[in-house]
């Protein structure tokens, strides 16, 4: 069940939120348990008993951790809890990666290679492994006690409006929300607000970019003129954002519904004028949970320049292997961590000295030749398709971006473009300077909720017609 679906719109929406406040607050941490897990069992069905297995493992670790602070144990099942949750996501993400490396070794030797049927891959496994390993490091470095009270530890780890795609958040930032929370009608209003803002960034700009974008990157590449290779990378750079950052806006305004406060994931990062800036503004509850819990443990920059640098390889090489068991995604993850070594080599600072745009203009054309990795199937296939862009042995190249550039795909391209820049961000911020009980104020405030209204019509109107709704979370 995604958000961007009609039976979770106006089926399970409606019918939760209506419940939750009908129930004393007592019951409410309950309620949205049992509802997150609903959520999670409509897709997954028997495999919800994988994220239950999760939870209770951790709080059981959670709860020893407790138990042997400043004793011997401690140390040790702090170790089980990590080899554990790793395993877990080890044995459903990347055994089939893993046996077919070593059926690679195999093949050297002239040894039968190992058969493993496909490991299903349970939604968001990720996201909710990333939740209760926060879990257990924040008890064991007693940033929170361990919770006696199961229901908590359950509904942080599968509260549905960030279970599949985040942000990720940390139990001891979150913790007191679920003891003590309260709902008033500013706070719902400004849920619903933002939700609209990503329903929208999800449906109208990134399922419409997605469309042109998977059609290029399946077309053979030596078929692709030079246009038309930057006009897919271009409408999967936009997609992947609004798509991304979409869901996040819901979730977060589902959050506000129910008297959550999330904290922000994404903030412009294709204004970015360097690679550092960009993963702080890209999927940041993302790169602050690898520097908080990988990089900073590891010793980050504070030993020797060498072991700096391969601190920050390490923590790509794994954010890449986050994202996906595939060689596309580690070469992706250490194609940004060497940028990143480069920057700290010096090269930052030069660009700094340029005018801004030019630091702009590097920053994206990093992203963007990285995304190709990203996005495509293969290595050779990203080989063939960067080949493309830049038209070498594309000679008789037979499709061209004109091909592509419906009306539709023009004006999502133009949101996309102006809705990456924090225009309209400033923008609102300048409304929200009016004063209030004004006539300004109000005209303008009454223009917003129409407007959002129409862009909620208009998603659904697409929605309806069966437009193109990919659900990109499915490989996380």
């Amino acid at each position: 069940m995604v958000f961007s679906s009609p039976i979770f719109l106006f089926l399970f929406l409606p019918i939760v939120l209506g419940v939750y406040f009908l129930l004393p607050k007592a019951l409410w941490n309950l309620w949205l348990l049992v509802a997150s897990l609903l959520f999670y069992a409509w897709g997954e069905r028997l495999f919800t008993l994988v994220m239950i297995a999760s939870i209770s493992m951790n709080y059981v670790f959670g709860l020893m951790l407790e138990r042997f602070r400043g004793r011997p144990g401690m140390k040790a099942t702090m170790v089980v809890a990590t080899v554990a949750n790793l395993g877990l996501l080890i044995g459903y993400k990347y055994a089939n990666f893993l046996v077919g490396i070593f059926n690679d070794v195999l093949l050297v030797t002239k040894t039968p290679p190992i058969h493993l049927d496909p490991v299903h891959l349970p939604i968001g496994i990720s996201f909710f492994t990333f939740h209760a390993l926060s879990y257990v490091i924040d008890v064991y470095r007693a940033d929170v006690r361990g919770q006696k009270d199961f229901v908590k530890v359950a509904l942080y780890v599968t509260l549905f409006p960030q279970l599949i795609a985040g942000p990720i958040l940390r139990f001891h930032h979150v913790a007191h929300q679920f003891g003590i929370r309260s709902v008033n009608l500013l706070l719902f209003q400004s849920g619903v607000r933002r939700f609209l803002v990503g329903f929208g960034k999800k449906v109208l700009i990134a399922n419409t970019l997605a469309g042109p974008a998977d059609k290029i990157f399946a077309l053979p590449a030596s078929t692709l003129s030079p246009g038309a290779a930057w006009l897919g990378i271009v409408c999967y750079t936009l997609q992947l954002y609004f798509d991304f950052s979409g869901y996040s806006d819901m979730a977060i305004g589902l959050g506000r519904m129910f008297g959550f406060q999330f904290p922000e994931n994404f903030n412009y990062p294709y204004i970015s004028c360097s690679i550092k800036e960009f993963w702080r503004r890209w999927h940041i509850s993302l790169s602050t949970w690898f520097r908080d819990y990988l990089y900073i443990p590891m010793g980050g920059n504070r030993v020797s320049l060498g072991r700096g640098y391969f601190n920050l390889l390490t923590v790509f090489f794994l954010c890449g292997l986050w994202h996906g068991a595939s060689w596309s995604f580690v070469v992706w993850g250490l194609y940004h961590g060497l940028f990143l070594v480069l920057e700290g080599r010096g090269f930052l600072r030069r660009i700094e000295t340029l005018p801004r745009v030019f630091g702009h203009l590097y920053a994206s054309l990093v992203v963007m030749i990285g995304l190709v990795i990203f996005r495509a199937d293969t290595l050779s296939h990203a080989t063939r398709y960067l080949q493309g862009m830049t038209g070498i042995g594309h000679h008789n190249a037979e499709n061209c971006a004109a091909m592509f550039l419906t009306l539709d795909i023009q004006l999502a391209l133009l949101a996309g473009i102006i809705g990456s820049t924090p225009l309209v961000a400033i923008l609102a911020r300048r409304i929200c300077a009016l004063p209030e009980r004004t006539t300004g104020r109000f005209t303008v405030e009454c223009a917003v909720n129409v407007g959002l209204m129409a862009v909620f019509i208009l998603a659904l109107a697409c929605l309806s017609a069966g437009t193109y709704n990919p659900f990109i979370y499915f490989r996380f």
